[in-house]
């Protein structure tokens, strides 16, 4: 039987969540401070430890409740209520009145500029301990 017809396979619905945030199973497995293979192995899993999920949960950035509620149904139909109020009048959704209030594009540029300035604190950090051990070596 496929994950996709049980709707309550707690490892696919991390899965699904943590590729629509576009994460890696190894940036979630360093958040969580396991392997990579363990965070395959949740995600084949189907039911999942309260304290696991919860962990994974503040992982994601989502509640244990979007985890428990998801369904890819329900994540198209959002996506798709969607109206880009900025450059046009286009209505993505089912005309039902839901209007995004931001333009999801910016969320991405910002989201992106946010984590190039922490890619370059990062980086810089790396040069200060290279510097600082270079400095080490040549005192002996």
């Amino acid at each position: 039987m496929s994950t996709l017809t049980k709707p309550n396979h707690l490892g696919r619905k991390i899965s699904r969540i943590r590729e629509l945030r576009d994460m890696k199973q190894e940036a979630l497995a360093q958040a969580l401070g396991i392997s990579q293979q363990t965070i395959s192995a949740i995600e084949n899993s189907e039911t999942i430890e309260e304290d696991r999920l919860i962990e994974i949960a503040k992982a994601l950035g989502v509640t244990v409740e979007a985890i428990k509620s998801f369904s890819e149904e329900a994540a198209i139909n959002y996506f798709n209520t969607f109206t880009d109020t900025k450059d046009s009048q286009m209505n993505f959704g089912y005309g039902n009145g839901n209007h995004c209030t931001f333009n999801p594009l910016d969320k991405l540029v910002e989201s992106f500029e946010e984590n190039k300035k922490l890619y370059e604190r990062l980086l810089q950090s790396e040069k200060d301990k290279i510097e600082y051990l270079e400095k080490l070596l040549k005192e002996r």
